[in-house]
């Protein structure tokens, strides 16, 4: 029937099969193209359809973003290009810049001649050159966004005749239609996504930063959870034990709980546990009436009626005697104790925040510890990592201190060299962020060049042995070949990677330069500042 059919452009009707098997193409490309968001995941089975469907040698697909340039996915279908002659790969190549350049499909109509490329604008083109029967031709169909060309849809085929091939191209163009409309889909589905990745890093930045305590240094994910917690419990009367090593800086989380708590602007009061003799730590901590024992002359407050309405922090509880542990206990009961020597109960409002480099459960085992004291002081727990678990802030801490003692010691220091930090980055620092502050200190004291050295660095650091580091011993000159690729290296890092500069301040020719350069495997455009490269876009 006339209804079953339709007619090309010379008024020739065209097999039914075609259209049905057209029709069929279009329905199960649709369905592909809508059934993953990854856009690479669908190219494959859509080109592998379209040759199966139309019986095309070759078939290949490519899209790409044009704000970014990115590609968003590229695929073949068919005979590889590694079987297809080597001209025809070329060509495919070629021509698909030109139909994503000029937006207009492209036809070659024997590709053993590709000189006679036409420009397809319209369906009369087809009709003007001559086909030869038998050959292959190509057709690449531009993919629009816009009225721009963000990809091409390309097919080789055995030539049959000027309708086969106007054909090929309207469905082409279809599917062309297709992609585009999905890719733009997903192309905003990425945008938005990647949107709110961007935000949720910023915001993210944006937590962190408000975590941070002024008075704290670091940016390592250890920091970041220590952060996380006093922003947990500050606002809170909860007791906090924040446990480490000696030297990793409880006692200035202890004050940024403090500062960021409703009493900040209450009294905060520290006492050392481990510093006062056992005789005299009940009247510390609770103070004594007059006369309560020699040398009583007057009625004493404890620190726990200095820190009334604040904090006090209990440094070093590991250390506290029994007899006062049992006190303790009771007074983060009761809320109440009585001084030294007298009756009167006093009511305290404090918040208790305590700390300890000792293992508590294993002291509980062994007795010296209450174990009772432990679970009152144990409600929320804060973990000090010691620094050479996060050395990624070492270098932060470092910079820090050097500016600091830089000040008091109206000094000028700038950097510290790379032997230097290879030094500190190797050493296990046994006395943590301290033995770090002691040794910038030292350092800053002896610096006369405005760098800080190895050899401003303490014995410690330098012996093998003391960091547990032992290397086999060197010889005389592989020492000097250490001492002479440092100072190649600091006279690149001067001269920002030129070598003329470097070996002027070395007192050699760029010749030598060179050849100690490929002795040590030295490259100086590392040590050049990275350009950056403006892309310019035109307006839309």
């Amino acid at each position: 029937m006339q209804d079953d059919n339709y007619e090309d452009f010379e008024g020739l009707p065209a097999p039914v099969c075609r259209v049905i098997k057209e029709l069929s193409l279009l329905f199960e490309i649709s369905k592909r193209l809508h059934e993953s968001l990854e856009f690479k995941a669908i190219l494959k089975p859509v080109l592998e359809k379209l040759v199966g469907t139309m019986d095309f040698y070759h078939a290949s697909l490519s899209i790409f973003n044009r704000a970014t340039s990115e590609i968003l996915g590229e695929e073949h279908a068919g005979l590889p290009i590694s079987d297809l002659p080597k001209n025809w790969g070329a060509l495919l190549s070629r021509h698909t810049a030109l139909v994503i350049e000029s937006a207009r499909a492209l036809l070659i109509p024997d590709l053993d001649e590709p000189e006679n490329s036409v420009e397809v604008v319209n369906e009369t083109t087809f009709a003007t050159p001559s086909f030869k029967h038998g050959g292959a031709s190509m057709i690449s169909v531009p993919i629009l966004h816009d009225n721009q060309g963000i990809g091409t849809i390309c097919v080789i085929r055995k030539n049959h005749s000027v309708q086969d091939m106007r054909g090929d191209w309207r469905l082409l163009t279809l599917i062309a239609q297709l992609v585009a409309q999905s890719a733009k889909l997903r192309q905003g589905t990425h945008e938005n996504i990647e949107f709110l990745r961007r935000e949720n890093v910023r915001l993210q930045e944006a937590v962190q930063k408000h975590f941070r305590p002024d008075n704290m240094i670091g940016n390592s994910r250890a920091m970041q959870l220590i952060y996380h917690h006093i922003e947990q419990v500050a606002d809170s009367q909860t007791t906090v034990l924040i446990r480490g090593e000696s030297g990793v800086g409880k006692e200035i989380i202890a004050h940024a709980i403090h500062q960021r708590s409703s009493r900040h602007l209450r009294p905060f009061v520290k006492v050392n546990c481990a510093a006062l003799p056992e005789s005299i730590i009940e009247s510390e901590l609770f103070g004594h009436e007059k006369g309560a024992f020699t040398g009583a002359i007057s009625m004493r407050k404890g620190r726990f009626e200095l820190a009334h309405s604040g904090t006090l922090f209990l440094d070093e509880i590991g250390d506290l005697p029994p007899m006062a542990q049992a006190k303790l206990l009771r007074v983060l009961q009761e809320r109440e104790f009585e001084r030294v020597g007298g009756s009167q109960t006093i009511r305290c409002d404090i918040r208790l925040v305590a700390a300890t480099n000792r293992d508590l459960e294993s002291s509980i085992e062994k007795n010296s510890f209450c174990q009772d004291l432990y679970y009152r002081l144990n409600v929320f727990p804060i973990y000090v990592p010691p620094l050479r678990e996060r050395k990624t802030d070492l270098l932060q801490l470092a910079d820090y201190f050097i500016e600091k003692y830089s000040k008091i010691g109206n000094k000028k220091v700038v950097r510290i060299s790379t032997q230097a930090i290879d030094m500190m980055m190797g050493y296990h620092w046994p006395g943590n962020v301290r033995e770090l502050e002691n040794c910038m200190e030292r350092a800053v004291l002896i610096c006369t060049d405005g760098v800080i050295h190895a050899h401003h660095l303490p014995p410690t650091l330098q012996t093998a042995e003391s960091s547990h580091t032992e290397a086999p011993p060197q010889t005389m000159q592989a020492s000097l070949d250490a001492f002479e690729k440092e100072q190649i290296i600091e006279a690149l890092k001067n001269s920002r990677g030129i070598m003329a500069k470097a070996a002027r301040q070395l007192g050699l020719t760029e010749r030598i330069l060179g050849l100690r350069l490929n002795k040590y495997n030295i490259q100086p455009k590392l040590y050049r500042p990275t350009k950056i490269r403006q892309v310019h876009t035109s307006p839309e």
